[in-house]
């Protein structure tokens, strides 16, 4: 019988498939005890799945080089890691070479260990890492029974769980799985995300659709009104159809578009760079006639490497992304690395209790000046190829920006004397992410050429509201009155002052948010290359003047339901 199940839309599109339910993760396991003479084939076999799991991280690493978000790559490179502590798999081997525990018993015990451990932290941070454990905890009790893969019996079905890791949607999309449906989540958790860079149909926060569908069932699941059918109709299946060919004929407009200029129907050209962290990337960015890359992600350089990238191989990465441009300006945004992403360099403090507020982007590269140095002169030689800036993360006092332009000026001295050519002028960047940044943008303006509002963060610090908390989904929100008068004052001061400025957080790629920058006056845009024709669209299909001149009451708003109507007037 034909059911309804609402949920939030999180990425658009709709697929029609077969239910596969995965129930919430629960080690289930009996106590199994073996035989002396049994032990070293249990050992060997636990590796051998230990080894298979941190196989298959690693190739899903390399496969989604360039696809993946900085904060998406975290899950994948904190799954690493753990599948090499040595306190899981000592512990593993112990339990059962002493204990004389089944491989599966054993692994039960280690993670209720763990979850132990982490259960007792007081950081709500690291408690929050308990899923991580899981999810390695899995996906080694998969390959302990040869269940990595599973690819074959997911091919058109669509996945029903309680939550999914970022780590897994890629792979989920490799072995078939056409859309997925959770009980949780946010739709700007670092999964909805990906999901829409891998353009994968996803509703989060359905909440009871693991009680209401069985393995089996067909559904039609639409990620932009966020419904799940169950046993559709006659009717729900000429709306998919129909759907379909609508989505078809919107992609062939919009490849239309590639060529065309992004200009608001009253005559504003407005600038789309591009967010990038790969060659495909850019190559993807100048065929679709981005203006520049407005953000390119250097951690990928210092991620998943025991050693430092040095001069010479930093220098060649920025070489190739300048002379892939063309001569359009490149943004090269200095190391953005902290103790909560993975690092094995030996960078990032370990235990910080508070990673996201820790020793981050400019704090750490300044903590660290020889390894700043490096990236700087690596990043200037690169200036000799092609227009070259530079853009600072996490700035949050004028301090830091005056001891980065000393060093700017002092390695620009050394390596002219060396013979190396640079630029006549590198322009200097910083990224608006902290409030007191965004509040005091006034106080070292004059220290910068430009400024790029990261939203993501700005957000997240503003609201004090994680991303990732389910709890509080519906809290973190661009759609907030703080947000869009910070934004609106940090625009001002560009204008004033005559700098430039440019927001590359999640909303600048969100073609539904467009209308609200347009009337706060952003001109320019820096977002993935995969959001770039549609966002073109859109700004065509709009009058900026009317925007600007509805911009007071947008600013007036006192409520997230106040903005979302101004959207609704203004046909957003």
């Amino acid at each position: 019988m034909r059911r309804l199940l609402p949920g939030h839309g999180a990425s658009r599109g709709s697929a029609l498939g077969r239910a596969r339910v995965r129930l919430p993760h629960a080690l289930d396991v009996a106590e199994q005890r073996i035989r002396a003479s049994e032990v070293e084939g249990e050992v060997s076999r636990l590796h051998a799945a230990v080894a298979a799991a941190r196989e298959e991280m690693h190739d899903l690493r390399r496969r989604l080089h360039g696809a993946l978000a900085r904060e998406v790559g975290e899950f994948l490179d904190l799954h690493a890691l753990l599948l090499d502590d040595p306190e899981l798999l000592h512990g593993l081997d112990d339990l059962i070479r002493k204990g004389r525990y089944g491989a599966d018993y054993a692994l039960r015990l280690q993670r209720d260990r763990l979850a132990a451990v982490f259960q007792d932290m007081d950081d709500a941070y690291l408690k929050s890492r308990m899923d991580d454990l899981d999810h390695v905890i899995g996906r080694i009790h998969a390959h302990l029974h040869s269940r990595a893969a599973d690819a074959e019996g997911l091919a058109g079905e669509i996945l029903v769980t309680d939550t999914v890791a970022p780590s897994e949607l890629a792979q989920l999309q490799a072995q078939g799985v056409v859309a997925v449906v959770t009980s949780t989540g946010s739709t700007l958790s670092h999964s909805a995300i990906l999901a829409r860079s891998l353009h994968m149909p996803l509703v989060v926060g359905a909440a009871h659709v693991l009680q209401k569908i069985n393995d089996g069932d067909a559904l039609i699941v639409d990620g932009d009104t966020g419904e799940v059918v169950v046993d559709p109709s006659a009717n729900d299946l000429r709306d998919f159809r129909q759907r379909q060919k609508d989505a078809a004929k919107e992609q062939r407009e919009l490849g239309r578009l590639r060529s065309k200029p992004t200009r608001t129907r009253d005559g504003v050209d407005i600038a789309l760079h591009a967010n990038a962290e790969s060659r495909e990337d850019v190559a993807r960015a100048h065929a679709l006639g981005a203006a520049g890359i407005g953000l390119y992600r250097t951690e990928f350089l210092f991620l998943q490497r025991k050693e430092l990238p040095d001069e010479e191989e930093q220098f060649r990465t920025y070489r190739d992304v300048v002379l892939g441009m063309s001569g359009r300006p490149v943004t090269i945004r200095t190391l953005d690395l902290g103790a909560d992403k993975a690092d094995r360099t030996g960078l990032a403090l370990r235990g910080e209790e508070n990673p996201a507020l820790g020793l981050r982007g400019v704090r750490l590269s300044l903590a660290h000046g020889d390894v700043f140095d490096t990236q700087l002169r690596a990043i200037l030689r690169a200036s000799g190829y092609g227009p070259v800036r530079v853009l600072v993360p996490m700035v949050s006092v004028r301090e830091e920006l005056l001891q980065v332009r000393k060093r700017l000026k002092r390695l620009t001295t050394q390596l002219r004397k060396e013979g190396h050519e640079v630029a006549a002028e590198v322009p200097l960047g910083a990224m608006i992410e902290v409030p007191s940044a965004a509040i005091c943008v006034e106080h070292f303006i004059d220290l910068v050429d430009f400024l790029s509002v990261g939203t993501n963060d700005l957000v997240q610090y503003l609201l004090a509201a994680d991303r990732n908390n389910d709890a509080l989904g519906e809290l973190y929100s661009p759609l907030r009155p703080a947000l869009l008068r910070l934004l609106d004052m940090v625009l001002r001061a560009g204008r004033e002052h005559g700098k430039q400025v440019a927001i590359c957080g999640e909303i600048a790629g969100d073609a539904a948010m467009a209308p609200i920058l347009l009337a706060l006056g952003l001109e320019h845009f820096s977002l993935h290359p995969s959001n770039m024709l549609e966002l073109r669209r859109t700004i065509r299909d709009h009058d900026q003047g009317a925007l600007l001149g509805a911009a007071d009451k947008l600013l007036k708003a006192r409520d997230r339901a106040g903005i979302e109507r101004w959207l609704e007037k203004v046909g957003g």
